[in-house]
């Protein structure tokens, strides 16, 4: 691998700034301890801070030159409402608060770059480092945007990277188009009329209403949907009852609902209310029925993909740079993708060898309670930000 020294040199430093963030993970829109940090390293460095956008967000901002030309790289900051297994050393602190996705790792990988612009500024313009909180469902990619992100900090593209569990520490992965799909929630309440168990036919029961519309909701992947299409209606949540022998009054049904074009997902939504409703029409029940967008999908544009294929390749080798499997978990940098150009790419995180221990075999997957991410990766993930930024602004229009 064609590593900067700058950045290897520095790796364990940095890395021990990784490990003093995730043993102090901090929830959506409360990231100050971890804001305070980045800040502070950032100012530390010589490097100007605005704070403030998105509630908790930061970011850097790093010129040379005279050149009018910007670029942005992004990481997330904030972690995940989750129990760590994990009893090593630098293992959550906090409750019920855990960094499973590697965000800590993301600063980390950002930060060891800002390092390197501190002292080597070899390109005409500026890079945006943005730290950006609430990714885990906040939607702070969004709220940093409308809080001038890209009016205060104008640039041609912007760049997003995360670790991806369960290839070799040293390959990359992207493409263009989508790459992570849109999310939606759902909430259905079957309003019935509550009966004594025995006497079923003097109450309307929502739980049999319930069971046909689950059934009936995969019927829109697979009759109504094209083939070709990629979508998934998960239904996660059934609350209905409260005792054995007692028709309930209601039922309700609650998941997600994920798709890779706009158009599929107003398709699934439609369909859904349709399919709701008639059901419990059938069943002389009445159908409260909500449906909430979250993020929209994450499609990363050709030109700027391809570019940043290229400085992989001339990191890792281009055998290295593997396809970016579309995978159907979401991601709210697709509101920076929605402003700007850019591209979201995957860094291999490893087999999950790299934990001091673990809970069943194979790699530790995103999410997970014995997660932690493989120091490893913040030299590599800090040569691709570094390269990234100074081969944009090196070439031509």
């Amino acid at each position: 691998m064609n590593l900067l020294d700058s950045v290897v040199t520095q790796a364990a430093a940095i890395t021990a700034i990784r490990r003093d963030i995730h043993a102090h993970p901090e929830l959506c829109f409360e990231e100050n301890r971890t804001a305070d940090m980045v800040a502070a390293k950032l100012t530390e460095w010589g490097i100007p801070v605005h704070r403030g956008l998105g509630t908790t967000g930061v970011v850097g901002i790093v010129k040379n030159g005279t050149s009018s030309r910007a670029v942005g790289l992004r990481a997330d900051m904030d972690a995940l409402p989750m129990q760590e297994f994990n009893t090593f050393k630098h293992a959550s602190k906090h409750p019920g608060k855990m960094h499973a996705c590697g965000h800590d790792g993301h600063v980390a990988m950002l930060l060891a770059a800002a390092q390197h612009f501190a002292k080597h500024r070899n390109f005409d313009g500026t890079v945006y480092l943005i730290f950006q909180p609430a990714e885990e469902g906040g939607g702070g990619a969004r709220e940093m945007i409308k809080d001038g992100l890209f009016d205060k900090f104008p640039m041609e593209a912007v760049f997003g990277m995360h670790n991806w569990p369960g290839e070799q520490v040293g390959k990359f992965a992207v493409s263009p188009g989508p790459v992570m799909a849109s999310t939606a929630e759902f909430k259905i309440t079957i309003r019935g009329k509550g009966s004594h168990a025995a006497l079923p036919h003097n109450g309307i029961d929502p739980v049999p209403v319930a069971c046909q519309m689950v059934q009936a909701f995969q019927t829109i992947i697979s009759r109504n949907m094209k083939p070709i299409d990629a979508g998934v209606i998960s239904v996660t949540m059934i609350h209905g009852g409260e005792a054995t022998n007692v028709v309930p009054d209601s039922c309700e049904l609650q998941g997600t609902v994920r798709a890779f074009r706009a158009e599929v997902q107003d398709l699934i939504e439609r369909r859904m209310q349709q399919v709701a409703e008639h059901v419990c029409a059938a069943h002389e029940a009445q159908c409260e029925f909500e449906f909430r967008r979250n993020y929209p999908a994450t499609v990363n544009s050709a030109a700027e993909a391809e570019f940043a294929r290229g400085v992989m390749a001339s990191i890792v080798g281009p055998d290295n740079v593997l396809v970016q499997e579309p995978t159907m978990g979401a991601e709210d940098f697709a509101f920076m993708l929605q402003a700007k150009p850019g591209a979201y790419c995957f860094i291999a995180n490893g087999d999950g060898a790299h934990r001091e221990m673990g809970h069943g075999a194979g790699p530790c997957m995103l999410h997970n309670p014995s997660y932690d991410f493989n120091d490893d990766l913040i030299p590599l993930g800090a040569t691709y930000w570094v390269k990234l930024a100074e081969e944009w602004l090196a070439r031509a229009r």
